[in-house]
């Protein structure tokens, strides 16, 4: 696997999740669209930096990630926080791809507790999942940004 292909991937998502916080403006962006349990754009966005950081970080490459989960989703922020420190992400996460082996064993398992694959996972298993939650999670802020902007309600 070329490594910045993948991350050209990565990014190319969470710069889309920041492109719908910017459309959303810090207020909308921090509010749950009106659906039961939905969680707002920028808690979203900033749980994918997290999973990004944890799974290829801490997950596949050992290095330590000190990760609150639960607090991921009731994060606020803007844009602008979000933005700022992608590039300083991604030179780590550049850093953690060239130590790690696509078809090796992940230097570290995840704990039960986190939602992910039920399955024991080689390296590049562990970087589909990342790339499988930021797609999917992609999708849900445009969806967010779609229902608040436009005025949806339940």
């Amino acid at each position: 696997m070329d490594h910045d292909e993948y991350l050209y991937f990565l990014r190319r998502a969470l710069d889309g999740m920041v492109g719908a916080l910017e459309d959303l403006g810090d207020d909308l962006a921090n509010t749950p669209p009106p659906l039961p349990g939905a969680n707002s754009a920028y808690a979203i966005a900033f749980h994918c930096t997290a999973v990004a950081e944890y799974w290829i970080g801490h997950i596949a490459a050992g290095r330590p990630v000190d990760r609150e989960r639960a607090s991921e989703f009731t994060a606020r922020g803007t844009a602008n926080d979000l933005k700022s420190g992608l590039d300083a992400l991604f030179e780590r996460l550049r850093e953690d791809l060239a130590a790690v082996g696509t078809c090796t064993v992940p230097a570290n398992t995840p704990p039960a507790s986190f939602e992910g694959p039920d399955r024991e996972l080689t390296s590049s298993g562990v970087l589909l999942h990342v790339l499988e939650e930021l797609a999917q999670h992609h999708g849900q802020v445009e969806i967010g940004r779609d229902l608040l902007l436009n005025g949806t309600s339940r």
